[in-house]
């Protein structure tokens, strides 16, 4: 981890020492060489090292991300289309238009991902409803509501209770260590 520091370090201190020296710098990389006065380094971006508890937290961290990086397209394509359906809900000026569209958009949604979602587990679901609150940044309970109703929201949560998930959790990863973990992912993956 210090050979990039140092070898930045010489890029910084070099150009200075061998512009005193002459007007044009040249520098050689591998078998190959640059004449210029200044080049432009692509962005790094460094993360700090996250310190596991023990083993096990290791492990988890682990298991996490392969979840975590399993249902992440399933949050943006959800976020995506939700811009692009609250977008077309604002050109019909009609409430009955609106919810005759957003039912139609619901059937079809249901016709693609019924069967993916089907097969993820307890704690891949719950994953996927704080990442859209994430991605979204409001919970999926409250994207029911606003979309269908109340009550549609209320069953629906209901129903996923049953499998240990609640569709009012929220993405915090300020508080929850395990959020935490997912940002770590996330950012470490460039989504």
């Amino acid at each position: 981890m210090k050979f990039p520091l140092v070898l930045m370090l010489c890029f910084m201190i070099l150009p200075s020492v061998v512009s005193q020296e002459s007007e044009e710098i040249y520098y050689k990389f591998e078998d190959d060489s640059i004449t210029k006065k200044e080049f432009e380094l692509s962005e790094v971006t460094v993360y700090n090292e996250i310190n596991f508890k023990d083993s096990d937290e290791r492990i988890k961290y682990l298991i996490l991300r392969r979840k975590t990086l399993k249902v992440y397209p399933y949050a943006v394509l959800a976020a995506e289309r939700l811009n692009k359906l609250n977008i077309r809900l604002s050109t019909l000026k009609k409430r009955y238009k609106r919810k005759r569209y957003t039912r139609i958009v619901e059937k079809y949604i249901q016709e693609e991902f019924t069967e993916e979602l089907k097969k993820l587990t307890r704690s891949e679901g719950q994953i996927l409803v704080k990442l859209v609150h994430r991605e979204t940044g409001k919970t999926t309970y409250q994207l029911l509501k606003e979309l269908r109703n109340g009550f549609r929201a209320f069953s629906y949560n209901l129903v996923a209770r049953a499998f240990d998930i609640s569709l009012k959790e929220k993405f915090n990863p300020k508080i929850s260590r395990e959020d935490y973990f997912i940002e770590d992912i996330l950012r470490k993956q460039e989504y």
